[in-house]
């Protein structure tokens, strides 16, 4: 999430661009994430330079020798905007367009109609000077920056593109584990976060993997899958997974609930915030989605997809809103039930409607199912999330209170079956699920514990009540006589 300095910031290049000329708002969005792309290439290809130095390794760059005067270090230190101008737009942007130079790429196929439409030196050079000092470590910058700027134009949310913030991103891969071997899809990618995560998981966690080439070569161009309808956020997701590592993933413009979706028993692990808000026409809807549930509801939809393009014994994490957890249509019921009894439901973390601020304040869950076709589901695991690390108004601030580090620890720990329902963590049978209509939300089965507190008697009361009224006339009585 951008906030303070960086915020300032970006506020400050949106007045920039719009006041010289580049009103678009996605246009603006589109400029700017090209230049952050710019920079982000600058520091990977430095942070190697100096690990291949201080190992004593040959290192082959992302530029070559000749093109050294493309680096963001290099064309930023221009006196001239003019010149930095030429060489941005003639020379790096160009640059960029080709750089992996396969035809078939996600990369290459997402790039080929990027257009650098900064039309003054003067504008490019306040810009770059604005950038220059904004970090792009630990930070899907150029997704939060989308998020930020979609936010001002008063379109985020309301289209159902606000995108998930990155610590709770973090949890959900930290929470599925991925593996070596799986095959990872986000059929709402966006800006590709949960891809970008589950690439940066595999590297902390199975660093091993680049060692074997039939690992490397599936972590490059087979392990990593998303689906968008909005070529700005293609183009987005690409860029950034190029800048994490991930040299060709399969990243397609495609409605993934529609016809054109054939995909069915393909992937192992689906990590996704679908967007929920809004209906689709039956019409418009793929015909096997509808025979789970029919109904025009996307988050409904979604959960229908996931179960058909995972793989048997495929898991999936999912951000869904409350209403799914509870909602009374037949459609409701009828896609909690084939979760339940069907495949194997494993927990329910509840999230406080904070969570997604300033940009929606819909209260939401995380659901962690595995596909089977042939049930499994025995006890639900569920979690009542207080705090996520931040403030829950719209300044979300940070704040010590912090219930992530509690899930990931508890999440499938044996010792949780013997928890009782009165604490945050509990399990749930589900004969005792079933039996409430399969009901989901976590206050239908939380136990509150009341304290008994023990009153003084009436008369105990009452004669303090008759000694507190004595004293103010005592009091009022000695105020008189001060007085006189």
């Amino acid at each position: 999430m951008i906030t303070g300095e960086i915020k300032n910031k970006i506020d400050n290049i949106w007045t920039t661009l719009w006041t010289e000329g580049l009103t678009n708002p996605l246009s603006a969005i589109e400029q700017l994430t090209y230049l952050l792309f710019i920079k982000g290439l600058d520091e990977i290809e430095t942070t190697k330079e100096q690990e291949a130095a201080f190992l004593g390794l040959e290192h082959e760059g992302i530029f070559p020798k000749d093109k050294q005067h493309l680096r963001w270090h290099e064309f930023k230190q221009l006196g001239s905007p003019e010149e930095m101008y030429r060489i941005v737009s003639e020379e790096v942007f160009p640059f960029i367009k080709n750089l992996q130079g396969k035809e078939e790429s996600a990369y290459s196929t997402y790039m080929k109609d990027a257009m650098f439409q900064i039309q003054k030196p003067s504008t490019l050079a306040k810009v770059v000077d604005s950038l220059d000092n904004i970090p792009m470590k630990e930070r899907d910058t150029q997704g939060d920056l989308y998020e930020y700027l979609l936010s001002k134009v008063a379109t985020s949310g309301t289209n159902g593109q606000f995108r998930t913030p990155r610590h709770i991103i973090k949890m959900m891969v930290e929470l599925m584990k991925p593996t070596p071997e799986d095959k990872i899809i986000d059929p709402a990618m966006g800006s590709a976060g949960f891809l970008v995560e589950a690439s940066e998981y595999l590297r902390r966690k199975h660093n091993d993997l680049f060692l074997v080439q039939g690992l490397k070569d599936h972590f490059h161009n087979h392990m990593f899958y998303g689906n968008d309808m909005d070529i700005t956020m293609l183009r987005i997701g690409a860029m950034n997974m190029m800048l994490h590592g991930v040299d060709n993933p399969s990243i397609s413009y495609r409605d993934s609930l529609s016809e054109e979706n054939k995909d069915k028993d393909l992937y192992t692990l689906v990590l996704a915030n679908p967007p929920f808000k809004g209906s689709l026409d039956y019409e418009a809807v793929s015909n096997d989605l509808l025979t789970v549930a029919k109904t025009k509801k996307t988050e409904l939809l979604f959960l229908s997809l996931f179960l058909r393009i995972l793989k048997p014994g495929g898991r999936a994490a999912v951000i869904v809103p409350d209403g799914v957890l509870f909602g009374s249509s037949k459609a409701h019921k009828a896609i909690r039930k084939e979760i339940i009894d069907n495949n194997k439901l494993e927990a329910i973390i509840s999230m406080p409607s904070g969570v997604f601020k300033p940009y929606a304040g819909v209260s939401t869950a995380v659901m962690i199912f595995t596909k089977t076709g042939a049930g499994g589901t025995d006890n639900v695991w569920f979690y009542d999330m207080k705090a996520d690390g931040f403030s829950l108004d719209d300044k979300r601030t940070k704040v010590e209170v912090n219930d992530i580090p509690n899930i990931i620890e508890r999440f499938n720990n044996p010792t949780e079956k013997e928890r009782k329902r009165t604490e945050q963590s509990f399990f749930v049978p589900v004969e005792e699920i079933q039996d409430n209509e399969y009901d989901l939300s976590i206050n239908k089965y939380k136990e509150i514990e009341y304290e008994e507190v023990e009153y003084e008697q009436p008369s105990a009361i009452l004669q303090k009540i008759k000694q507190c009224e004595n004293e103010i006339v005592a009091g009022l009585d000695d105020l008189g006589v001060l007085i006189k």
